[in-house]
């Protein structure tokens, strides 16, 4: 039968070669896929330009007399015009 060693052991677990060896290739493999996640990244869609303002006059029955609508938001009245 062996003998059990209470004592410190020689070399720590924390400096085994294969933990180099595995921490050097996670660090590779992780630089890999960055480099390959930036080539395949999507670019930012490209905003596209804003639309020209509409200004809208209504006078029909039934909508209010002489209102203005800017972009579809009533702005005001035009009094006592009834067309333009």
């Amino acid at each position: 039968m062996k003998p059990l060693s209470l004592g410190a052991q020689s070399a720590s677990p924390w400096s085994h070669p294969a933990r180099s060896v595995a921490a050097a290739s996670l660090k590779s493999a992780s630089a890999a896929l960055a480099r390959l996640a930036q080539r395949l990244a999507v670019p930012a869609p490209v905003a596209a330009p804003p639309l020209p303002q509409v200004l809208e006059f209504y006078a029909d029955a039934g909508a209010p007399e002489g209102a203005l609508y800017l972009d579809g938001q009533l702005v005001g009245w035009v009094p006592g015009v009834k067309r333009l």
